[in-house]
């Protein structure tokens, strides 16, 4: 993910629990977000921001004839990415070390590009948008996929929880980040110099009709990603310990059936390279 200077402050840190809650989540979410985005073989791929490499196993998977190029300024991450590929089979990826806002390949290297939860973690977005738009070839395509903290909504509502997501909203800010992102896509993408811009949601619900739904969402993947904001929240005075641990009780309420709800949205965006 990102530069350098800005993945050493990724809000979410890279904690083995952290590295847990990101494979849930591809897992989770793959029907979701990978709906409608497969590679021919022989197409050339770029990964941008891997991490621990959730997203690169789900890519590898559904398209093992295209061959994957997958980056990260992290080579912690990179190991554990690589690990991870090699441990399920996976043939058709190369890894490799780089900044997202300085790509390391000649204009018009590659037919496709995927970035997932990414572009919420730079400062400048837009900069890493234009540098897939100059390594892709005409006609290639970009895959955008961000989520956006402004809209989520649950059931049962409380100050306290109210409190809790909006401390990991303030913290993502104060690093220079925008945990709102999502509803930009269109915009920065057309900035960027894409064209053909086609952006739509992707939303999750879920409540008692499906508690298994429910328990991965609210309970494996959103509580544990707002917990990962608790010693910042803390340490900068946005909160004290008894309203966090109230807040974050009255969160997993939402995973709690008869009466709760929760809801997300993600956003995708597919642009052409000009």
């Amino acid at each position: 993910m990102g530069g350098a200077r800005d993945m050493a402050r990724y809000v979410h840190g890279y904690s083995s629990r952290e590295t847990e809650r990101l494979c849930d989540q591809s897992g989770i979410l793959e029907r979701l977000l990978h709906r409608g985005t497969e590679y021919p073989p022989g197409r050339r791929v770029l990964e941008v921001g891997c991490g621990v490499g959730a997203q690169t196993l789900v890519l590898a998977r559904r398209n093992p004839g295209a061959a994957i190029v997958s980056i990260d300024i992290s080579a912690g991450s990179l190991s554990q990415a690589s690990g991870l590929i090699q441990g399920a089979g996976g043939a058709n990826v190369e890894f490799l070390q780089a900044d997202a806002l300085n790509l390391p390949f000649p204009a018009g290297s590659f037919d496709h590009a995927y970035v997932c939860f990414v572009l919420e973690h730079l400062p400048e977005p837009g900069r890493a948008l234009r540098e897939i738009q100059r390594i892709l070839r005409t006609g290639g395509n970009v895959t955008v996929i961000e989520g956006d903290h402004g809209s989520c909504l649950w059931h049962p509502f409380t100050e306290a929880s109210r409190r809790v997501w909006e401390c990991l909203i303030e913290v993502q800010r104060r690093l220079g980040h925008d945990p709102l992102i999502g509803r930009q896509l269109f915009p920065l993408l057309l900035q960027a110099g894409f064209t053909d811009i086609k952006v739509a949601p992707r939303w999750v619900y879920t409540d008692a009709n499906d508690p298994e739904g429910m328990d991965g969402v609210v309970n494996r993947i959103i509580c544990p990603m707002v917990e990962t904001a608790r010693v910042s929240a803390l340490r900068s005075g946005l909160i004290e310990l008894e309203g966090w641990e109230k807040g974050m009780a009255d969160l997993h309420l939402a995973a709690l059936p008869p009466h709760g709800v929760f809801f997300y949205n993600w956003f995708k965006g597919v642009g052409i390279s000009g």
